[in-house]
This record gives structure tokens, sequence and C-alpha cells, in this order.
């Protein structure tokens, strides 16, 4: 399942956390769009299509996924900001978690990378 056989706790916790807010990220953006604050025919839905792709390779704890999704995260971080001070009504808080969920994500990301990096320098050394 995993790269490596065994690995520290806490880049085994940033796993964890993007893994959680990737989905919880889908999840917003399906109740979003298609329950909480639909604006339209739900075609909007289709934005968390991307967020399906990286899901495979977190949960095979495969380095590259963590790379590329710390640089797509911003596309969703973007689009919070704008609803956020654009959207009146239930899309605001919304927009708001969306932001949070984009920052968490691209923390564990970038923390999972940065502290996988040190491991494997340290482990040749």
């Amino acid at each position: 399942m995993n790269d490596s056989p065994a690995l520290p706790a806490a880049i085994a916790w940033t796993r964890i956390v993007a893994l959680g807010s990737a989905l919880a990220l889908i999840v917003l953006g399906l109740a979003w769009e298609l329950w909480l604050a639909p604006t339209g025919s739900g075609t909007l839905a289709l934005k968390v299509l991307p967020l399906l792709l990286p899901l495979l390779g977190l949960w095979r704890n495969r380095m590259y996924t963590y790379r590329w999704l710390s640089l797509l995260v911003w596309l969703y971080f973007t689009e919070g900001i704008v609803r956020a001070t654009s959207d009146r009504g239930a899309g605001v808080p919304l927009a708001i978690l969306e932001v949070l969920l984009c920052l968490l994500l691209f923390a564990a990301c970038a923390a999972h990378v940065r502290w996988r990096l040190r491991a494997a320098k340290e482990s040749a050394a």
C-alpha cells in the first residue's frame, strides 16, 4: 500500500490529513452545488471530478501525487476566494470553508513532501 515500509508518525499524519481534506473538498463541492446553495442545474458539481484523480495516489502514498495536488488545489482556493467575495447568502460560508480546506490540503501536501524527502535523505546518509 505504501511506497516505504514504515512512515514516521508525522508523515503518516500528513497523509491522513491530505486524504481527509481532499475527500472533504469533494463532499463540500457536491453538497454545495447540488443541495446547499445550487447555482443552476447542478452542472457546477462536475468541478469535483479533478479531485477524484489524486485519491488513489494519496491512498497509495505516491510522492508525485502530493506534488501535483499541491498545485491543483490553488484552482479551488481561487474559486473559494472569488465566491466568498462575490456570492451572497449561503454560498459565502461554503466558500470560506472551501478556502480553509484548500489551505489545509496544501499544508498537508507540502509538509508530506518536505518531511518524506528529509527522511529519505537521512536514511540514505
